[in-house]
């Protein structure tokens, strides 16, 4: 019984050896005799007991491994502290086995090394403006080195680029600086502005004055015009009219009589707004004085009657 369970384990283990299983996100390097034989992918696969082994297994999914801070020097000799991310992926399961002893270390060590040589090519503004061009370089250099150890670099990417803390002084320095020399331009050119738009609208109102002026100028000089030619024209009609009068019967008598009211009305407004009681000398020649105005009259009213004969 006992020999019959020893066989029975002895077979399993037999088994055991003979099949092998690879997952799908792996692959298995296979030796025969310490040599190397193949690279399985995955599946199912048959192993020659205690001749085949499984020397080494790879992951062959993307990878990222974290790239340690360093100390690094930029062109214009600013210290800088830079940490990253590499990504790569293994391409040929026989070169990570045997190109390198560790695939891992090796790529994080040349990402930093290659990381320094990069910085050192850049001033500190560039590192921080020109990240992208940065990191494709960095995956290029890298992707180079790293071809005989069968592994592909996809990606390189900078988490933090950290200045010491005199540069972060003096950047931050400069920063406000530079924000009061951008306020105090913004300013000056606001009161430019301002000054201009004054000096415009000083202008526009001088000049609606100026228009305004004229305009009101010219208004009057024709309402003035207007206004003469009215005057003359009513003096005219009312000469007409007198002229008129005067050559009918009775006009010259008219006249008289107009002229004596108007006379005497004239006299007693005088007389009445007057503080000093003043009486001319002719008052008592009135009537000499009404017989001279019917004289005038007559002599006005001739003409106009000889014309009408």
């Amino acid at each position: 019984m006992f020999v019959l369970t020893v066989a029975f384990l002895f077979i399993l283990f037999i088994l055991y050896k003979l099949m092998l299983i690879v997952p799908m996100r792996e692959v298995h390097v296979i030796e025969r005799l310490g040599k190397f034989l193949t690279v399985l992918e995955p599946g199912f696969h048959f192993l020659v007991p205690f001749v085949d082994r499984v020397a080494y297994r790879h992951d062959t999914r993307e990878e990222v491994l974290d790239v340690p801070p360093q100390s690094c020097i930029s062109k214009d000799n600013t210290q800088l502290e830079v940490d990253g991310l590499v990504y790569l992926k293994v391409m040929d399961g026989k070169l990570a086995s045997y190109g390198i002893e560790n695939y891992r270390r090796a790529a994080v060590n040349l990402a930093q090394t290659t990381m320094r040589s990069e910085i050192g090519k850049l001033t500190l503004s560039q590192t921080f403006s020109e990240r992208d061009s940065l990191n494709e370089s960095i995956v290029r250099e890298i992707d180079k080195a790293s071809d005989p150890w069968g592994i592909k670099v996809l990606r390189y990417e900078i988490k933090n680029i950290t200045p010491s803390r005199h540069v972060i002084h003096t950047l931050e320095k400069q920063m406000e600086a530079e924000r009061s020399k951008r306020a105090e331009i913004t300013l000056a050119n606001a009161e430019k502005a301002a000054m201009i738009n004054m000096s415009q609208g000083e202008r526009q109102e001088a000049i609606n004055l100026s228009e305004g002026q004229k305009q009101r100028r010219i208004n009057e000089a024709i309402g003035t015009g207007q206004e003469i030619s009215i005057v003359a024209n009513a003096k005219a009609e009312g000469m007409e009219m007198i002229c008129k009068a005067l050559a009918i019967n009775g006009g010259n008598d008219a006249m008289n009589m107009l002229l004596k009211e108007q006379f005497i009305g004239q006299v007693g407004k005088i007389l009445s707004e007057a503080q000093v009681s003043v009486v001319p000398a002719e008052m008592a020649k009135l009537e000499g004085f009404f017989e001279g105005m019917e004289q005038v009259t007559h002599a006005v009213s001739s003409p106009s009657a000889k014309g009408a004969r």
